[in-house]
């Protein structure tokens, strides 16, 4: 359609602005042929507020998606992942628990904490909402995630205030590599003594591996910034390190344990429930916090999405088990993809 402006401006003033947009703004847009359609709700994972915390797009029924089409679908959304439920039969999700996917834009994932929250919280809500779902509260108290990295439950509580508040099991933790106090410290143009010692600087994995870094202060947290070249260099010697996680003790608010940070090349993350895993069990292991209690690390502060996620593991003997990684999700958008 050949729309000049002053053809715009005269059918503006003749039949009115919204008859004049109507042919410009829909007059192309048509629906897709193929007909599909799949609804999704977009949540916000680890925070009580909407438009904080970190978001997630969760598709309700993804059958007759293609890994490709997830794939598609995720670097359509723009966020670190989604979620793709699969739905089957009853005595199947019973036993074998709910199958989803996760996608990154890079690739499938095995894992990932908040998308884990995410999608928990949001079949909670279609059960409480279905018929049949206020017979047994044992259908709302825990739901089971059958994902790559194996069948992950997500056990729910409900707060004095009424909130619901998802806790994720996660698997054993794998300590791996310990890096080189020095070396990481230059690579990310840091003094020596900005980085604590509260443990070494190891490489822990509950399903997706991170390796942790403690720092002093909080204001080295915040100015951290990544050197693209010199971290694709050391990344490429470490096999299976996905990245690194930056903690601090130095929070500044007694009511918050931890503050984090999830940096890579490129970008950053608002709430790592993956990396708050390995985060606790990396804690208990070397004393920094006693087992079985839970502590909030608060992240996301500095890209203006704070989110809190709440910890907790147990030691038995040698070993650190039972990794829980928990908080709270707001649905804010629920829609419809049409391909």
């Amino acid at each position: 359609m050949d729309v000049t402006r002053r053809k715009f401006l005269t059918a503006a003033g003749s039949a009115g602005l919204a008859a004049s947009l109507g042919p410009i703004a829909y007059g192309h847009v048509v629906a897709p042929s193929s007909g599909r359609r799949f609804k999704f709700a977009h949540v916000d994972v680890f925070t009580q507020q909407p438009l904080l915390g970190n978001p997630l797009d969760v598709f309700l029924d993804a059958r007759g998606m293609s890994d490709a089409d997830m794939l598609a679908i995720t670097r359509e959304t723009f966020l670190s992942e989604a979620a793709f439920i699969l739905p089957r039969d009853a005595a199947t999700e019973r036993e074998h628990g709910v199958r989803v996917k996760i996608f990154t834009p890079d690739g499938e994932i095995p894992f990932a904490g908040h998308p884990t929250l995410g999608t928990a919280m949001v079949l909670r809500d279609l059960r409480l909402r279905s018929a049949s779902a206020h017979a047994a509260a044992a259908h709302l108290a825990q739901i089971t995630l059958d994902l790559n990295v194996g069948k992950i439950p997500v056990t729910f509580m409900t707060d004095g205030a009424g909130r619901v508040f998802g806790e994720i099991r996660q698997v054993a933790p794998d300590f791996g590599a310990v890096h080189d106090k020095e070396a990481i410290a230059q690579l990310h143009d840091l003094a020596g003594d900005e980085i604590a010692d509260d443990g070494p600087i190891q490489t822990v994995s509950t399903g997706l591996s991170f390796a942790i870094v403690p720092l002093k202060r909080l204001s080295t947290l915040q100015s951290l910034r990544i050197n693209a070249e010199k971290m694709r260099a050391y990344l490429a010697r470490q096999p299976g390190n996905l990245g690194f996680y930056y903690i601090t003790r130095d929070t500044g608010d007694a009511d918050v344990a931890f503050r984090s940070r999830c940096l890579w090349v490129g970008g950053e993350d608002a709430a790592t429930g993956s990396a708050a895993g390995c985060t606790i069990a990396w804690m208990v292991c070397y004393g920094s916090v006693a087992p079985d209690k839970p502590v909030k690390i608060r992240q996301g502060v500095e890209m203006k999405r704070p989110s809190d996620i709440i910890v907790r593991a147990s030691r038995d003997g040698d070993k650190i088990v039972d990794i829980r990684v928990g908080g709270y999700a707001v649905q804010t958008i629920r829609g419809e993809l049409m391909l």
